[in-house]
């Protein structure tokens, strides 16, 4: 007998030995007499599922903006900082502090797609702070402004298309509201090991 064949008996037999123990198991379960219930799928309210991702999302943020120490907000990358034969240009690159007043910005014009809920904040205002103090309080109220949104997603308007975006959904709009928050997350990263300081999700490892 060739390999092949062999393998093709081997094969067969364990098939055919699978198939046995199904055929036996569902006799026992016959001569028990018991029914057994059905394997069930459990679903997630749509608010608690993209609640948890945006709980995720801020802690991982809120530890970055408190761990740069204040005088450190307006740092940004720059030419010095490297080796002098790296050419790359870093003109216009935003500072720490520029990027959480972006990210909280962001936050408001996401979230809001996803909820609806109205605001008193004036988002333009945030590009102006500078302090510390300041900018993750603007960054904490975003989140909660994000949080009140996603509570109001639900089984029945999750997937219901924002108007004015290219086929986007509510459910998809929180999904991007927190894709672009760690996108910018990870160039904060960055920034913190730029200054010697050690990220605090890397700390908890």
């Amino acid at each position: 007998m060739n390999m092949s064949v062999k393998r093709y008996c081997w094969s067969t037999i364990a098939i055919v030995a699978m198939a046995t123990c199904g055929v036996t198991s569902a006799a026992a379960q016959l001569q028990d007499g018991k029914t057994r219930p059905a394997a069930t799928s459990s679903t997630v309210p749509p608010a608690k599922a993209y609640d948890g991702l945006l709980t995720s999302f801020e802690q991982e943020m809120m530890g970055v903006a408190q761990a740069m120490p204040a005088e450190k907000y307006s740092f940004a990358p720059s030419q010095a900082i490297f080796t002098g034969s790296q050419t790359t240009k870093y003109e216009g690159v935003r500072t720490f502090g520029q990027m959480i007043a972006h990210i909280a910005q962001a936050n408001y014009g996401i979230f809001r797609a996803v909820g609806g809920v109205q605001t008193t904040v004036d988002t333009k205002t945030i590009a102006s702070l500078t302090s510390k103090d300041d900018l993750v309080a603007a960054l904490k109220a975003s989140f909660d402004y994000a949080h009140q949104s996603v509570a109001r997603l639900t089984l029945e308007n999750a997937f219901e298309m924002v108007l004015g975006t290219n086929s986007q959904t509510r459910a998809t709009m929180a999904g991007y509201g927190v894709m672009h928050g760690f996108d910018h997350y990870g160039q904060l990263v960055e920034y913190l090991r730029m200054n010697g300081i050690v990220p605090p999700a890397s700390q908890k490892m």
